[in-house]
Parts: structure tokens; sequence; C-alpha cells
């Protein structure tokens, strides 16, 4: 029974060891190299680039106060729309003392005259009446008391608007009611009821107390690659893709090249705008990432092959052209003058024609 046993797995081991033989002889063997063919074909080839950028609007404007003061009222919200002269908040004034207390006085003086020349003014009208002054006299005398009155009223103005920023004379026009510039969408309100804002002065640009922009009119902005700016001009066409709006594609034409370079990443980077044509249907943001594609150059109906068929040697480009059938197939280096290329097509100027057959890439199995 043990010699069966031996007889046995010796087999087994002699099977194995020749199967194993076999495998690496067969492995051993030099496989035949297959590669891709393929006829050149006439098509378009079009090379563009894609932009990165935002979508803003073409004009946003800063609201700002007319005069310091506390936001005791906010009529508006981010988000609603808003014509020019439309108010949008009130600010309650926050007079200085020393302003306040120079207009109380110029009121109180202006009372103390007012009182004098009244007082002359009806004495003289008085002895008018009797014809006993003169009536240049008298003329006199109501001059003064006209002016008296005016100061008397400008004294109180000058007051109203120290102390609370209106003037009874012009309240439509009151400084204290912030008014927007322009029509638009309300983009943002950073200020709150009861927040301090300022006027700009030479010190500083004034407490913003709204953002407004016109969505009709929108912009794409971006920046192009030093290798690629001077491949482009303004008046170009270009196609906006945003990733909010899938689906959607948008129609723009550059306008703007800028003349000097910023760095970015350590690449010299051209800042572009471009106008963006958007129905009234579609609702924009604006801040909205955006792609732009825009064509650099475009060949049609040329000859062209995959740009993997092509050998680069220095300034020479070559193909290998197929010959026979079968056993009999041969490859033979072929010179040709190579144009335009999208990075996957690429156009043949000389040296092929349509009926030639190429080698392409080496099939991998």
């Amino acid at each position: 029974m043990k010699k069966y046993s031996k007889l046995f797995f010796s087999a087994i081991a002699l099977v194995v060891f020749i199967g194993t033989f076999v495998f690496l002889w067969q492995k051993s063997l030099p496989k035949e190299i297959v590669y891709n063919e393929f006829i050149p074909k006439k098509e378009s080839i079009t090379k563009s680039t894609i932009i990165t950028g935002r979508i803003e609007p073409r004009d946003e404007v800063n609201v700002k106060p007319q005069i310091s003061g506390i936001i005791s009222e906010i009529y508006k919200e981010a988000g609603e729309t808003v014509t020019a002269g439309e108010v949008i908040a009130k600010v309650k004034v926050i007079p200085e003392m020393s302003q306040l207390t120079s207009a109380q006085s110029r009121v109180r003086l202006s009372e103390i005259n007012l009182n004098q020349v009244k007082t002359d003014y009806e004495r003289y009208k008085r002895l008018f009446d009797k014809q006993l002054v003169s009536a240049s006299e008298y003329e006199k005398i109501s001059q003064q008391y006209k002016q008296a009155m005016e100061e008397k009223a400008a004294a109180d103005d000058a007051l109203l608007v120290v102390s609370e920023g209106i003037s009874r004379s012009n309240a439509n026009a009151s400084s204290t009611l912030i008014r927007s510039t322009i029509s638009g969408l309300i983009l943002d309100i950073p200020v709150k009821v009861g927040n301090s804002v300022i006027l700009s002065n030479t010190f500083n640009d004034g407490t913003t107390i709204a953002s407004v922009a016109n969505m009709s009119d929108l912009i794409f902005r971006g920046n192009i690659d030093e290798s690629e700016v001077g491949r482009i001009h303004a008046g170009m066409p270009m196609t906006i893709t945003i990733g909010a709006l899938q689906n959607l594609r948008f129609d723009a034409v550059l306008e703007y090249i800028s003349p000097k370079a910023v760095q970015s990443n350590g690449a010299n980077q051209f800042e572009i705008k471009a106008s963006v044509s958007v129905s009234d249907t579609i609702q924009m943001r604006s801040g909205y990432s955006a792609n732009a594609e825009i064509v650099l150059a475009e060949v049609k109906d040329v000859l062209s092959v995959p740009e993997s068929a092509i050998e680069f040697s220095g300034d020479s480009t070559f193909v290998y052209v197929i010959k026979g059938e079968g056993s009999d197939k041969t490859y033979n280096r072929t010179h040709v003058e190579t144009g335009l290329s999208d990075g996957v097509k690429i156009e043949i100027r000389k040296g092929l024609t349509e009926k030639d057959m190429v080698r392409g890439s080496q099939i991998i199995e």
C-alpha cells in the first residue's frame, strides 16, 4: 500500500514540474508586438483654453451715509430690488457738542436781535402812519426787520441740521435718509439698527450701508497664463459654464486684457474681462465660480492623425507608414510636417495621404 502511495505522489510532483516548465517556457517565448492601425482622415481641429474665474456685476456701488450717526431704521433687505433715489435706511444724528452749542447760541442771539428790531419796526410803523417819519426811514427799518426774521429762520434751520440732520427748507433731501444711487439688486446690507456709521472723509472710506448692483449687466473676470495671452484679443467670442447652473452655457465677448501681469503660484497671469449674455429668465448671483472656454486657433477640413502616432525627434516629426500584410508587413519611418494640435489629434500638412495606413500606439494586453 505504501509503495502505491509513493508512486501516486511522485506522479503528481512530476506533472507539476512539467506543467511549470512548460508555462515558463511559453512565457519566455518572444510575443508578437501588435499596434493600432488607422487611416488619416480629414476633420476640423480646434485648440482652446479654459480660464477659471467668477461672474460679477459690471457696476457694483457701495452706498454710504452723508452724515455720521446711528442707524435708526432699515427699510430694505439683501436680495430686494431698489430704484435710484429709493430710501434704504435712516440715520439718527448724534450731534457734536461744540457744533450744537454754537448753533443754539446763534438761535438765542438771532431771537434777541429779532425782538429788538421788531419793537423798533412797530414803533416806526406807527410814526409813519401818522406821517411823523419819512418813507426812507421806514423802509430802512423794514429792511432790518426782514433781515432779522431771515437770520432767525436760518439759525433755527442750522440748529435742526446739527441736532437732527434735517432742514425744514429741504426736508425731502434730508441727509438722514440713505438713498440708493443706482437701480438694481441689493447684494448686501452689512449694518443693523443701532450700528454707528460715519461719513467718508480724508482719513477713512466711511461706513457702507448697502451694496447695490445692476445684475442685468454682468462680466466674467479671470486670469490667463502669459504663454497664451499673446493669442487672444478683445472681441473674441467665449463660452461660459457655471458649476452652480449645470447644463447651461452662456455666450460672452472678451472686452479687456490687462497690460500688466500679476504673479500667482509662481506664474505670470493677466487679468481678463468679458461681457456675458444672460437671459432675463435665469437668476444669476454675484460671485458664481465659472469657466470660460476661448478658441485660440482652429483649422477646418484638414488631414489629421492621433498625436500618439507622432514620433518627435528634435524639430522633426515622423510617423510609421504600414506596407504589406501579415508576415510581410513593414513599418516605414516617414517624415511629416505637422500643424495645429488639440492635444488628441494633430494636423498633417505634408507627408501623408488619405490612402496611407499609419501605425499607432502599441496594444498592451
